[in-house]
């Protein structure tokens, strides 16, 4: 089986069970990512509709995250030790440990913009939110896109979700000057303006993460090195 090309399977071994356990390794991440995701649009919708019930249910599912990404380390070093894998197969598993830890912030991430949620519905609102769902909605379609990219070790669209981060960060830029501006225009919002930059901060943050998950699928296929991905492909 090659090790690089679009939609790259699991290639089989000669044990089974070795088979079955990186398989399972692959469906601990999709399912650690779901849940992850779910965090994020729930963060975000609990910020639109003012909601505090769906912001404490985002804070409380932290610890399931946790829980899985600690079971995921635990296989992945299990597997590393009983059947020591080499190339392909040592990539997937090594790479499971980085993109379980990337999963884990990303919903750090989220809790943190749902806590500060729950600080925002106890003032009024203090404009209509356009920039930051529409940021919220790039940076969810992109961790969308990046597992279904895992799943289907799809170095290609991966690439494209890295690519997909300057748009996040021009988001960014453009809320940052904007919210600026209404600390100066009536600095009794500044504590309100300071929580939707946090939001917005931890939102650019996440991004990030999609990108070095998509950067370690990218390694997995093609055993690039991380670090040289910049010079190689961003043009």
């Amino acid at each position: 089986m090659p090790e690089s090309g679009e939609g790259l399977p699991i290639r089989k071994h000669t044990v089974r069970s070795f088979d079955e356990e990186l398989e399972h390794l692959t469906r601990q991440i999709v399912h650690m990512g779901a849940l992850v995701e779910r965090q994020v649009a729930e963060a975000i919708r609990a910020l639109v509709e003012r909601d505090g019930d769906t912001a404490a249910r985002v804070v409380q599912q932290d610890d399931e995250v946790d829980e899985l990404e600690e079971a995921i380390d635990q296989e992945a070093i299990r597997i590393l030790a009983t059947r020591q894998p080499m190339a392909i197969d040592l990539r997937m598993v090594a790479m499971a440990l980085k993109i379980s830890n990337d999963l884990e912030r990303t919903s750090d991430y989220a809790v943190n913009i749902a806590r500060r949620v729950q600080r925002l519905i106890e003032q009024p609102p203090l404009k209509p939110l356009v920039t930051i769902p529409r940021m919220a909605e790039l940076v969810q379609l992109m961790i969308k896109d990046v597992l279904d990219a895992y799943v289907r070790r799809d170095a290609e669209r991966a690439l494209d979700v890295w690519r997909r981060d300057e748009e996040v960060d021009q988001y960014y830029n453009s809320l940052f000057r904007e919210l600026l501006t209404y600390i100066l225009e009536d600095p009794r919002r500044t504590s309100m303006c300071i929580d939707l930059l946090f939001i917005a901060k931890n939102l650019e943050r996440i991004g990030d993460h999609a990108t070095n998950i998509a950067e370690k699928i990218r390694y997995i296929v093609h055993g690039d090195l991380i670090n040289r991905m910049s010079r190689d492909v961003k043009k």
